[in-house]
């Protein structure tokens, strides 16, 4: 009898959480079966990449998926990491939705996100993949008051059961922003602003730069170079969304 009462309290408990706290769509208001999840409309709206992808920066590729291939990015510009992953193409609800983590305070949608992520490069994480988010430069942090790589990184790690090192690069030079940049000016102006911090633990590891996205791969590059100086092994880049083409 006391364990049905339980079990009957329990239930009472959920269905007025419900009605007070409706669990809705990560980027609307409708309704949806669970948390960090998106509804129908939502979900035809984000270009999820699936099926052929580029191995080196994940963006879409026509055809069959039938092993390692690259995209003409990857094959023009020499990449300093091995392997590479992205959950979504930048457009439409995945542009929305990472403008909001961005820009719009929204900082519970990285627990969707990291799912998302994770999903997509369950190939190469493991849990002694050693996660370490793009860092951003301390004013731009006073500003924006959250790193949102840094939010994806620690949602990863709760789901791959690794480690997140917050503070192994830091960006000590501010930059421009990137955005409206030919590529050759995105790679100049990131150039020499990002560094391993010292006694940082990267060296002989296995470590996944996180990101929320990718547009020319500049500033994950100079990423890429830091940790490789600091004695990564292997590095793998992983980001939320992918730009299709570089501008």
């Amino acid at each position: 009898m006391a364990i049905t009462l339980q079990r009957v309290a329990r239930r009472s408990a959920a269905v007025l959480r419900e009605a007070l706290y409706p669990t809705t769509c990560m980027m609307c208001d409708e309704r949806v079966q669970e948390d960090g999840a998106l509804c129908p409309a939502c979900w035809t709206d984000t270009p999820f990449l699936t099926g052929a992808c580029c191995d080196m920066c994940g963006t879409g590729l026509p055809g069959q998926d039938d092993g390692v291939a690259r995209c003409d990015d990857c094959l023009t510009f020499a990449r300093p990491w091995d392997e590479g992953r992205a959950a979504l193409a930048y457009g439409g609800g995945a542009r929305r939705l990472v403008l909001a983590l961005k820009h719009g305070d929204r900082t519970e949608l990285a627990k969707g996100a990291a799912r998302w992520m994770h999903r997509s490069a369950r190939d190469i994480l493991t849990p002694e993949t050693l996660l370490i988010p793009v860092p951003v430069h301390r004013w731009r942090l006073l500003r924006r008051r959250y790193n949102q790589a840094a939010l994806l990184a620690r949602q990863l790690a709760r789901l791959t059961g690794g480690t997140c090192a917050m503070m192994a690069l830091t960006r000590h030079r501010a930059t421009l922003s990137q955005d409206h940049r030919s590529v050759p000016d995105r790679f100049a102006n990131i150039a020499g602003s990002i560094r391993c911090t010292a006694g940082a633990t990267v060296a002989g590891r296995h470590v996944a730069l996180i990101d929320d996205v990718m547009t020319s791969g500049a500033t994950l590059a100079a990423c890429a170079d830091a940790l490789r100086q600091g004695g990564a092994s292997r590095i793998s880049v992983l980001v939320l969304a992918r730009v299709a083409k570089d501008r």
